[in-house]
């Protein structure tokens, strides 16, 4: 089993900016992909912001310029540094990992339990 643990949203002034982190633990070989998404109510979730293990990174093109995603692999960690925050930005954040388990070596996907960003005007 492997739990998300997310933290970092909260309320904050356009323009400003909040930093995520979502840290993973339990039964975990390698951390394959880690990942930010975002969902509005009645929407799928989409993607904001992906990197691989090896440090490639993928955007969503209305994040760019904006957002930086990071992960230290040591601690099975990503993070999300997000300025210049707009109020469209408002949702609620989850972090993804496909990890291969230990000590079978199986693939999963697994989801934190979200978190809400709130941007003000």
């Amino acid at each position: 089993q492997v739990q998300l643990v997310e933290s970092g949203g909260g309320l904050v002034q356009a323009g400003g900016s909040l930093r995520l982190s979502c840290a993973a633990s339990g039964s975990i070989f390698s951390i394959n992909f880690m990942g930010w998404y975002r969902q509005d109510p009645g929407k799928q979730r989409e993607l904001v912001a992906g990197i691989s293990r090896g440090g490639s990174t993928t955007y969503s093109d209305s994040v760019k310029g904006r957002f930086t995603i990071s992960r230290d692999n040591a601690k099975n960690t990503v993070y999300l540094q997000m300025n210049s925050l707009k109020p469209e930005d408002t949702t609620v954040y989850y972090c993804k990992a496909i990890v291969t388990t230990s000590p079978r070596p199986y693939e999963y996907q697994y989801w934190g339990q979200g978190t809400q960003v709130t941007v003000s005007s």
